[in-house]
């Protein structure tokens, strides 16, 4: 509950009566008079706030409505990127990022569904590059030119297809610039697909050159070309 307090109005009138019997029956022409005027009006508001004074009550949360603002949502908070540790690594992680969602982008946007089943797979294939680097870093100068000139080259073509799409006329410069671009992506997936498998080059290599000491120690033992469980 909180006390508030209603002035009463009344001993202002009281004032403005005395101003009012004091022009009609009282001399108003020296300055003298309305001193005594202005004293006169003085008396009648005391009195006045004697008669009628100030009133108070309790209104059940008030002060709490009148002094307090409701409270503002906090902005949300960006979440930032965790750090590897390796600044090289966190931008590149930071490109992935930028151009997946470009391909998401770009994928909504073009209805054909051969170009759309052809970004998901370059999406879908620069994530995996991306990553695989990214828990290899030694593999980072393996996809320079990739990350420098094919990503940044396709996502060029892609945004380009999008514009000349999105008009909705067909010409002879629209409609060949979109057929190249078409015919262009067929040999794009095949690239983006040979640089992941490039950077396992070397895991199959280690892979083969295990399989062949193994496949040796067998046959010395002359285990060569036993299954398992086999006599």
């Amino acid at each position: 509950m909180a006390y508030v307090k209603k002035r009463s109005v009344l001993p202002v009138y009281f004032i403005g009566g005395t101003w009012l019997l004091w022009s009609l029956f009282a001399p108003l022409y020296r300055p003298s008079h309305y001193i005594m005027a202005a004293l006169a009006s003085f008396i009648a508001y005391y009195i006045g706030k004697m008669i009628f004074p100030d009133r108070g009550y309790e209104m059940e949360g008030a002060a709490q409505a009148s002094s307090q603002e409701p409270p503002r949502p906090a902005p949300p908070k960006e979440e930032k990127p965790k750090s590897t540790g390796n600044p090289e690594i966190d931008a590149l992680l930071a490109e992935r990022d930028r151009a997946v969602s470009e391909m998401r982008r770009l994928n909504d946007s073009i209805e054909d569904p051969k170009i759309s089943a052809q970004i998901s797979h370059l999406e879908s294939t620069t994530g995996k590059i991306i990553d695989t680097v990214a828990a290899s870093p030694a593999k980072l100068p393996q996809i320079r030119k990739f990350m420098n000139y094919y990503l940044p080259t396709t996502l060029k073509l892609l945004n380009a297809y999008d514009r000349m799409d999105s008009t909705g006329v067909s010409g002879a410069n629209i409609d060949g610039a979109k057929g190249k671009i078409e015919d262009m992506l067929d040999t794009i997936c095949t690239a983006f697909t040979r640089q992941l498998d490039d950077l396992y080059g070397e895991e199959a290599l280690d892979v083969s050159a295990e399989i062949k000491v193994m496949e040796q120690m067998l046959a010395q033992e002359g285990l060569g070309g036993m299954t398992l469980g086999g006599t």
